[in-house]
Order: structure tokens, then C-alpha cells, then sequence
């Protein structure tokens, strides 16, 4: 039973679906669950003739993986990950390996790295984003940690990784927790792009009146021109779907009231942590929680009132209109991505290579999508470029688009429907652009009220003025 290239414990769909694919990749592997009938059941139906291994106690598990040994830990995010680090910890041997490839949260990571390399043990947070179908045909992986620690596991990820012109989409991040965090935002940046979708598809549904049918090709047009991606086909995909029972579109008897696991309320708060504006991944958060109060939503649909206005106008040119929204909000809702995976850099003294992260999303992982080959070109124009909205490619897409892109937004709230993420996107986009803002106003009235002291645009130092002397 010894000597198995690879292990990995927690056999969940992901968990099996990263085996299976690990084993075709030419690996053998060591499997392992917490209760001993989810393996039997794994091994029975889906490892025959395949070289798996399937162990029923921690010991027997750590043994069938040959040294040094590389593990990964397929469980639920937070004390499950650590219990199993626990139980599993004191049969491992210095220079052994542990990946964590859930969605840890990034600090948990570094505390985890930390307190192992003190046992000699390496440690890899690695992002695996695709889903369940990813996980077993190719997912994109960000992994931190040592890199001797990447080192021993390189030959395994690039093959299992998705591949887009013979390119793994998986490249070593950086040090400690950078996987992790690259992974937490990658995730933000998704709940930005799910939100924007869905309110394009909310006001084509609910300003022009159009059906799922009607819909679906919208967004099938779209998913063959610049906005090509996973999430756009999709959604194409989901317009299409009809219930058997009823003969209603699948999407209008879903209950609208979002799930979510957490990773765009992290990405959120460390944005507030580092003073990193990301308001169109906060508001997609935002739109998740409003979406769950249900219940107070319906009542307050019988009492409160908006406008009563319809649409009039050229659809087919309004549906355009909305194509650039969705673009432009898209292209703000990665720039406050990659700005904040920059601040983060320096905060923690990894040295990300923001290229290169472009391009492991583009195959695999659910942001992906046809544009990210741009972002790719503009930190290879600019490495040190601040933020993507000032590359030109960027920039003149954003010139084309706005005059759209605010009449869509106009149009939304003129008719009082929500749109928190376009309106978001381009309210970050007007900020960004301008030498001067309010915030001096919000400087006089800190200094009025608590002596808070204020910068001059003339003079060098801090001031305060004794606003209630005569």
C-alpha cells in the first residue's frame, strides 16, 4: 500500500473530483475520509481499475503516501481544517507537505504555515477555483507557500491544472498566504461579475419586459463578442432551461434570495482594512443580504412606492446600451481587484506577478473569461501600473462605452429599479477620475468637531482652525 504519489483527505465532490483527476493525470493516490463510508462508497463507485488507494484511519493514510509526503486537505473552511492538521500532524515527518486546498481564510493560512514550519512541515495554501467540474477536468490553482514547498508539488498541479495554449493555469503565487488571498479575491471579483449579470438580465426583465427565451440569446450574442466568459455562457445556458413540470422557465421559479460562503465579505473587509476602494465588490455583497431578508422585502413591497414609469424607446438599442454597462462595470469591478491584490502585496511583502495571475484565470476557474489576455497586456506594458482603468486598451474601452453606461444607469433609476453594482462601478469610475473630491469638506468637519487637524493644498504641515471664535 506504500509509496502513492499523492493524498488526499476530504471526499466531498471537489475531494473526488481532484482525486479522479490527480489519478489521470498519471499519479497514484492515497484517498481518505472523515467517516469511513463515504470512501468505501467513493472507492466502489468511481476507482475501479484506477490507481487509488483507499485508507479508513489517519495512520494507514499518512503511511500509503510515499516521502516526502504531499497531502492535501479537501475539508469545509475554518475548525474542520485545523482539527484535521491536528489528528493528522503526528504521524508526518519533517519535510512532509500539507496543502490546504479549500477557501481558508488568508490569515488562517498564515497562522497554519507558520506554527507547521516549526515542526519542520511545509505548508501550501492553495486557491482552486472551477467547481465541481473543474475540479476534475482542470481547475485553476493559486498556490502559496514555501517555495521548496511548491517545488515538490509543481509536477503534479501543472498537469492537473486547466491548460489554454498549452499553458497550465497555475502558477506559484507567493509566500505564506498569497494563494489564499489571490483565491479571496478572485472570488470578490466573482460576486462583482455575478451581480452586474444579473442586473443586466433584471432590467431586460423587469424594464423591457423580456422573457428567459428572449433573454438567453442576448446573452448567447453577447458570450461570442468581448464579453465572452464562463459566467455569461452560463447564464445563457440557464435562460434556455425549461421545467418539465410546470413549462415556466427554470431561472422564474428559483427563489430569488442569494447564498453565500464568505469569500466577497473577506475580500470586502480587507479592502477596509488596507483603504482600498472596492465598492462594486462590497455592493455585490450588499445585494446578497438585502436579497435574504425575503420575508421584509415582500411586506415592504405592499407599503412602500417608486415610479410607476415604463419603458418607451428603442429596445434593441437599449439592450446595447446595456451589453457597455455591463462591460465597463466589469472591467471597474477587476481594476479594484488587482488594485487591492497590489496594496496587499506591500502590506504582507509578497511579490505578486499580477500578469500571471491573469492568465491562470483564464482557463478552469469560473471568472474566466476572454478579456483577461488584456489584463495580462497591460501589466507586461506596465508592471507598476496602478490601476488597470489607466492601460489604454482599458481606457479607450471605458471612453466607448460610458456614454451607455450612464444612460443605462439613468434609465434604471428613472424607472426604480436596483442596480447597486452598475451604478457602484461607475461612480468608482467618476471618483477615480477626479483630481478633487469632497473629502475636504470631510476634513473641516473632522477638524470642527474634534480638532482632527486638516493638510492645506498651499502649505506644508497640520492645521486646525478654532471654528467657533468670531
Amino acid at each position: 500500500m506504500a509509496g502513492q504519489d499523492f493524498g488526499l483527505t476530504g471526499l466531498a465532490v471537489m475531494g473526488q473530483n481532484l482525486a479522479l483527476n490527480v489519478e489521470s493525470k498519471g499519479f497514484s493516490i492515497a484517498v481518505h475520509n472523515r467517516t469511513g463510508e463515504k470512501t468505501k462508497e467513493f472507492f466502489k463507485k468511481r476507482c475501479k481499475k484506477k490507481k487509488v488507494v483507499a485508507t479508513y484511519s489517519i495512520k494507514d493514510f499518512v503511511k500509503a503516501v510515499k516521502r516526502p509526503r504531499k497531502i492535501m486537505i479537501m475539508v469545509k473552511a475554518g475548525d474542520p481544517v485545523d482539527e484535521v492538521i491536528k489528528q493528522i500532524t503526528p504521524y508526518l515527518s519533517k519535510g512532509d507537505l500539507l496543502i490546504d486546498g479549500g477557501n481558508s481564510f488568508f490569515m488562517d493560512t498564515e497562522r497554519r504555515s507558520k506554527s507547521l514550519a516549526r515542526k519542520g512541515i511545509l505548508y501550501i495554501g492553495t486557491g482552486v477555483s472551477g467547481g465541481e467540474e473543474g475540479a476534475l477536468l482542470g481547475p485553476a490553482m493559486m498556490p502559496g507557500g514555501q517555495k521548496e514547498a511548491y517545488a515538490l508539488v509543481e509536477p503534479i498541479f501543472t498537469k492537473v491544472a486547466a491548460q489554454v495554449d498549452g499553458d497550465p493555469c497555475c502558477t506559484y503565487i507567493g509566500p505564506g498566504a498569497a494563494g489564499h488571498y489571490v483565491k479571496m479575491v478572485h472570488n470578490g471579483i466573482e460576486y462583482g461579475d455575478m451581480q452586474i449579470i444579473c442586473e443586466a438580465y433584471y432590467i431586460m426583465a423587469n424594464a423591457l419586459g423580456m422573457k428567459a427565451k428572449a433573454m438567453h440569446k442576448v446573452f448567447d450574442k453577447w458570450n461570442r463578442g468581448d464579453l465572452s466568459s464562463y459566467l455569461i455562457e452560463i447564464t445563457a445556458d440557464i435562460l434556455s432551461k425549461v421545467d418539465k413540470e410546470t413549462g415556466k422557465p427554470i431561472v422564474d421559479l428559483i427563489l430569488d434570495k442569494a447564498g453565500q460562503k464568505g469569500t466577497g465579505k473577506w475580500t470586502s473587509q480587507s479592502a477596509l482594512d488596507l483603504g482600498v476602494p472596492a465598492p462594486t465588490i462590497a455592493e455585490a455583497v450588499f445585494a446578497r443580504c438585502i436579497s435574504g431578508v425575503k420575508d421584509e422585502r415582500v411586506a415592504a413591497s405592499k407599503i412602500l412606492t417608486g415610479p410607476k414609469k415604463k419603458f418607451t424607446g428603442d429596445k434593441k438599442k437599449f439592450i446595447e446600451q446595456i451589453h457597455d454597462a455591463l462591460f465597463a462595470s466589469k472591467i471597474c469591478s477587476y481594476a479594484q481587484g488587482f488594485q487591492l491584490m497590489r496594496e496587499a502585496a506591500k502590506e504582507y511583502g509578497w511579490n505578486l506577478n499580477f500578469g500571471n495571475i491573469a492568465m491562470i484565470w483564464r482557463g478552469g476557474c469560473i471568472i474566466r473569461a476572454q478579456f483577461l489576455h488584456r489584463i495580462k497586456d497591460a501589466f507586461d506594458r506596465d508592471p507598476n501600473l496602478a490601476n488597470l482603468l489607466l492601460d489604454p486598451y482599458f481606457k479607450g474601452v471605458i471612453e466607448r462605452s460610458q456614454a451607455n453606461w450612464r444612460k443605462v444607469v439613468m434609465k434604471a433609476i428613472d424607472l426604480g429599479i436596483p442596480v447597486p453594482a452598475f451604478s457602484s462601478a461607475l461612480c468608482y469610475y467618476d471618483s477615480y477620475r477626479r483630481a478633487r473630491l469632497p473629502a475636504n469638506m470631510i476634513q473641516a468637519q473632522r477638524d470642527y468637531f474634534g480638532a482632527h487637524t486638516y493638510k492645506r493644498v498651499d502649505k506644508e504641515g497640520s492645521f486646525h482652525t478654532e471654528w467657533l471664535k468670531v
